[in-house]
C-alpha cells in the first residue's frame, strides 16, 4: 500500500513538473518565408534596435524600436496547458511602418494574451516600408502568410482554426484592418499548403490604430479600407487627445455599423499614443481588461 502511494505521488509530482517545463518553454520563433520574402532585394541594412538614449520611456520602462526587418518571422508564445482556451491572435506591433515596438506593443501582449488563455503570436513584419511601394504592401504580405501558417499549424499548436483573431496598434492597427478588408486573396504568389488556408482573421482587436481614415476628410475610410459584411467583428480603442485622431475608431465603427458587422468602441479622455498596456493613471489602462470581457461575450474565450 506504501509503495503504491509513494509511486502515486512520484508520478503526480513529475506530472506537474512536465506541466511546469511546458508552460515555461521558450516561444518558438519560425521564419514566414522559405529563403527570401517576395521583392527583397538585400538592401535594407542589419536588422537591429533603434532605440536611442534620448527616447522617451513608457510607464517608466524603454521599449525595443527594432528597424530594418528584411525577414519576419513569427514568435508563437503558448499559455500554460491548464489555461489554455485555443484562441490564438496574431499581434502586430506598431512604429508608424518605419520600427517596431517590439516589446511594448508585442511580447508583452502575448504575455497578457497567454494569462487569459490565448496563443499569441507576435509577428515581427518588414520594416521600413519599402521604396516604391504602398507602406503597407510588404506587412500586408507577412501577415496574410502568418495567418494562413497559424490556421495551417493549428493542430500541432492546439489552436481552433476558427477563432484565430489579429490585433494591432498605431500602424499596426492598419495592417490589423487591411489584413480584415483585404483577404480575398493573397498579395503575393502562393508558397506552399498554408496560402490554401484561409488568411481572414475571425476579429480584430485595433488599439489606437492610425492611417483608417482619408487624409482629407477625417469621416471617410481610408480608400484601401475595404469593409463589407464579411468583415469581421472588432473591439476598436482610442482617446481623445491622441494626436493620430480618435476618428480613426469611430469612422471603422460606422463603417462596421453601416454593413452591420458588430463592434465594441471604447473612447477615453486622456492616454496619448504609444501606451500598449503599460498602467498609467489614465483610465484608458484598463482596456486590456475590457477587450478580455469583449472576446469572452463574443465565445472567442470558451473552451474546445
Amino acid at each position: 500500500m506504501q509503495t503504491n502511494l509513494f509511486l502515486l505521488a512520484s508520478l503526480t509530482l513529475l506530472l506537474a513538473v512536465n506541466v511546469s517545463s511546458r508552460a515555461a518553454e521558450a516561444p518558438a520563433v519560425i521564419p514566414i518565408w522559405p529563403g527570401e520574402a517576395p521583392g527583397e532585394k538585400g538592401d535594407i541594412g542589419e536588422e537591429k534596435d533603434m532605440t536611442k538614449e534620448k527616447d522617451n520611456l513608457i510607464s517608466g520602462k524603454p521599449l525595443i524600436r527594432l528597424g530594418n526587418v528584411s525577414k519576419p518571422t513569427i514568435t508563437v508564445y503558448k499559455p500554460a496547458p491548464d489555461k489554455d482556451t485555443g484562441a490564438a491572435v496574431l499581434v502586430c506591433p506598431g512604429g508608424g511602418y518605419h520600427i517596431l515596438a517590439l516589446d511594448l506593443e508585442g511580447s508583452e501582449v502575448c504575455e497578457w494574451l497567454n494569462s487569459i488563455g490565448v496563443t499569441g503570436v507576435l509577428l515581427k513584419y518588414r520594416v521600413p516600408a519599402r521604396k516604391g511601394m504602398e507602406r503597407y504592401a510588404a506587412p500586408l504580405q507577412d501577415a496574410q502568410r502568418a495567418m494562413g501558417i497559424v490556421r495551417h499549424r493549428a493542430k500541432e499548436w492546439n489552436i481552433d482554426p476558427k477563432r484565430i483573431g489579429i490585433l494591432g496598434f498605431s500602424a499596426g492597427g492598419h495592417l490589423s484592418a487591411m489584413a480584415s478588408t483585404a483577404y480575398e486573396s493573397r498579395t503575393y504568389p502562393p508558397v506552399d499548403d498554408a496560402d490554401k488556408e484561409s488568411c481572414r482573421p475571425d476579429f480584430s482587436v485595433l488599439i489606437y490604430p492610425a492611417y483608417l481614415t482619408a487624409k482629407d476628410d477625417l469621416t471617410k475610410l481610408a480608400p484601401e479600407l475595404k469593409v463589407t459584411a464579411q468583415t469581421p467583428p472588432a473591439f476598436l480603442l482610442m482617446t481623445q487627445d491622441d494626436g493620430i485622431k480618435v476618428e480613426n475608431v469611430m469612422t471603422y465603427g460606422l463603417a462596421l455599423k453601416a454593413v452591420k458587422v458588430p463592434y465594441e468602441l471604447h473612447t477615453y479622455p486622456k492616454g496619448g499614443h504609444g501606451y500598449g498596456l503599460r498602467p498609467s493613471e489614465n483610465n484608458v489602462s484598463h482596456w486590456p481588461a475590457r477587450c478580455a470581457e469583449w472576446m469572452k461575450s463574443q465565445g472567442f474565450l470558451d473552451k474546445k
